[in-house]
Parts: C-alpha cells; sequence; structure tokens
C-alpha cells in the first residue's frame, strides 16, 4: 500500500512538471521552432520609431545573485546584519514569501512564470505594464508620461518605477520599494532604502536583455549589477490563468502538497 500510494504521489507531481515544461516548449518554438528561426531579425520599431518591446517573454529574473556576480562577491558587498539573514534564510525550506503568494518585487516579476510587456499607446508610449502569469496575475506599471518620483512614496512591492528612453534602451528607475519580498530566491535581503535602475534592450528579435543596478545602503556597502536575459514566445504565445491566493493553506502555491500532511 505505501508503495502505491509513492507511486501515485510521484505520478500526481511530474504531470503538472511535465505539463509545464510541455508548455514552455511550446511557447519558446523547441530547437527548431519559431524562436531559433526568427533570432536573426532585427528588434521591431513601434510608428513613433522606438524599439517595440512587447510580447510573451519568459525569463528575465529569478536567478540567484551569488551566481551572477563574481564568485565571492555578493558576500563581500553585504552589511553584517544582512549577510546574517541571508545564511538563516539559506539554511531553512520554504521561508521564501513568494511561495506563500506574495509578490516577488520587481526582479522576480520576470521569473519563474512566462510574463507580457506591453507599451501603451503604441505611439508616444506614456505606460508600460508587466504582466506576469504567477501570484494571481501580478502586474507592474512604469510611468513613462515624464512624472517625477513622489518625494516620499509609501513603500510597495513593486515601488514607484519612471521610464525613459535612451537610444534604443529602455531606462527604468524605481523606489519606494518594502523589505517584505527577497530580492531573488536565494534570500538576498533589502531594506526600503533599495534604488534599483534597470536597462532594457532587445539585440535580436527574440531575446531582451536587462541589465539592472542594485543600490541600497542599508543593506549593501555599494551598488552592483547584475545582467538577465529573456526569450520571446511563439507567436501565439499566451499568459495563462494562475490563482494563488496569500496565506495558502494548502502546501506550497504550486499545490505540491498532499493531503492531510504537513508537508
Amino acid at each position: 500500500m505505501k508503495r502505491l500510494i509513492v507511486a501515485m504521489t510521484v505520478v500526481g507531481v511530474a504531470l503538472p512538471v511535465f505539463a509545464l515544461s510541455q508548455d514552455l516548449g511550446r511557447r519558446l518554438g523547441g530547437e527548431n521552432g519559431p524562436r531559433r528561426a526568427t533570432a536573426d531579425r532585427p528588434a521591431p520599431k513601434l510608428p513613433d520609431g522606438k524599439v517595440d518591446l512587447s510580447g510573451v517573454w519568459t525569463g528575465g529574473g529569478d536567478g540567484d545573485i551569488v551566481r551572477l556576480l563574481k564568485p565571492g562577491e555578493l558576500d563581500t558587498i553585504m552589511q553584517p546584519w544582512a549577510k546574517k539573514l541571508y545564511a538563516e534564510r539559506n539554511a531553512v525550506d520554504g521561508l521564501d514569501p513568494y511561495f506563500s503568494c506574495m509578490p516577488g518585487g520587481p526582479l522576480r516579476i520576470t521569473g519563474g512564470f512566462a510574463w507580457r510587456l506591453v507599451q501603451h499607446p503604441t505611439t508616444n508610449t506614456t505606460h508600460i505594464f508587466m504582466l506576469q502569469e504567477g501570484n494571481a496575475h501580478t502586474y507592474r506599471q512604469i510611468f513613462m508620461d515624464g512624472r517625477k518620483h513622489p518625494e516620499d512614496p509609501s513603500p510597495t512591492w513593486y515601488g514607484h518605477s519612471i521610464g525613459r528612453w535612451e537610444g534604443d534602451t529602455l531606462v527604468v528607475d524605481t523606489i519606494g520599494l518594502n523589505d517584505k519580498f527577497w530580492l531573488d530566491p536565494g534570500g538576498t535581503p533589502h531594506t526600503e532604502k533599495l534604488h534599483l535602475v534597470e536597462r532594457y534592450t532587445r539585440p535580436d528579435f527574440t531575446t531582451l536583455r536587462r541589465e539592472v543596478t542594485v543600490e541600497d545602503p542599508g543593506a549593501f556597502t555599494r551598488p552592483f549589477t547584475v545582467t538577465y536575459t529573456a526569450r520571446l514566445g511563439t507567436p501565439e504565445s499566451e499568459i495563462l490563468e494562475y490563482i494563488c491566493i496569500e496565506n495558502n493553506q494548502y502546501g506550497l502555491a504550486q499545490g505540491l502538497a498532499l493531503p492531510n500532511t504537513k508537508k
């Protein structure tokens, strides 16, 4: 009976994972699909001449920061309290607020799940939106209408973001972030002094490069920069419905736990 239960559990977990991997493969077009076939095309332009960054993308911001820097670099720039907290988070599984259906902050909105970038309107864009498939359809808005940051913003999960164009590069400046989310899955901490400057470029049709400078004098001794890469989905790609409610009482947000267990 125990073997049967284990077998059924493995199948129950494997099927959603397999389906997700199949869907992800379909979105990316596989080895010989649309992504490879169109990789040599130039980035499209909008009617006003600005680069068109819109589309359904995968990846671009959910990697552990420690792996994106030089070996040992993160350890040298974290302040003592941040270093201690980072070690504590790494010592215990399941602490990540993201797994309790909480927003992941500006960096992680583009990681883990498919996400859509929307430029509105397509001529003289005033707003850019990032729509994430995961965690209750999370969204982030970037103001492109020339406004400034508020003098004393109320800290939020995605902060206050203003953007501008520097040639074909979209530059996004964000402040007003709370300290409730982890910067990355590894548990890199931060404070409400966090300031992010992102630079988005589309070097070809299917690639979106994101260079992020992280500045937080409350947690780090100096600013540092990490780079992420997102890939364009196939033409028929869409972000899918995903329901994740805060304080979910049934296992991980992905629903992988068994009923009547503490796992």
